[in-house]
């Protein structure tokens, strides 16, 4: 008989073992699954991390190349207009020698003929060279009135001129690289 109670405690041994198996198979199934969610959660994690990584990259690369483009640009608008005050400063000595040439020479004088003709080709000298370095004299009678460029001081009706026109310039105006140093006081037409 105590061989039976022995069989018989080896099954019911073995009938509980039995019993505990799928208990420990459905833990470790569970914690299984867990891990594989976990393992997919953080996957998804890193592959967005590296999404937003890489948007991050392609931001800071543009901001770069923005950067380098306003600095061209900064350095060449201060190469194209290193000239703006000393050609103000020009202005001045081209008004006078254009009133110089406005006084009336007597022909008869054979010195005032002289003085006015080296006037004449200073001036003339001086403004090729400043039109070499992109100053532009602006200003002309019979052009159309441009805000941007001139400085209206009278508009009269004036016969033979269309309305808007330069009938008459006081100063002329001048641009450096095509910006406005010094705009033309004018008369127009109205």
């Amino acid at each position: 008989m105590s061989e039976q109670k022995t069989t018989q405690e080896e099954m019911n041994a073995s009938a509980e073992v039995e019993k505990d198996l799928p208990e420990q198979e459905n833990q470790e199934t569970d914690v299984l699954e867990e891990a594989i969610a976990r393992v997919q959660e953080l996957e998804e994690q890193l592959v967005e991390a590296g999404k937003k990584e890489q948007d991050l990259l392609l931001r800071t690369r543009a901001e770069i190349d923005n950067i380098r483009r306003r600095a061209t640009q900064d350095v060449e608008k201060a190469h194209k207009f290193a000239l703006e005050k000393f050609a103000k400063d020009l202005l001045e000595t081209i008004d006078n020698l254009e009133r110089a040439l406005n006084v009336p020479a007597e022909e008869n004088k054979e010195t005032v003929k002289a003085l006015y003709d080296g006037v004449e080709l200073t001036l003339k000298g001086l403004l090729k060279t400043v039109e070499l370095y992109g100053i532009k004299a602006v200003g002309a009678v019979g052009e159309d009135f441009n805000p941007e460029l001139h400085h209206a001081i009278k508009q009269d009706s004036v016969e033979g001129f269309e309305a808007n026109k330069i009938t008459h310039v006081l100063q002329k105006g001048y641009t450096l690289n095509g910006r406005v140093i010094r705009p033309a006081m004018v008369m127009i037409s109205a």
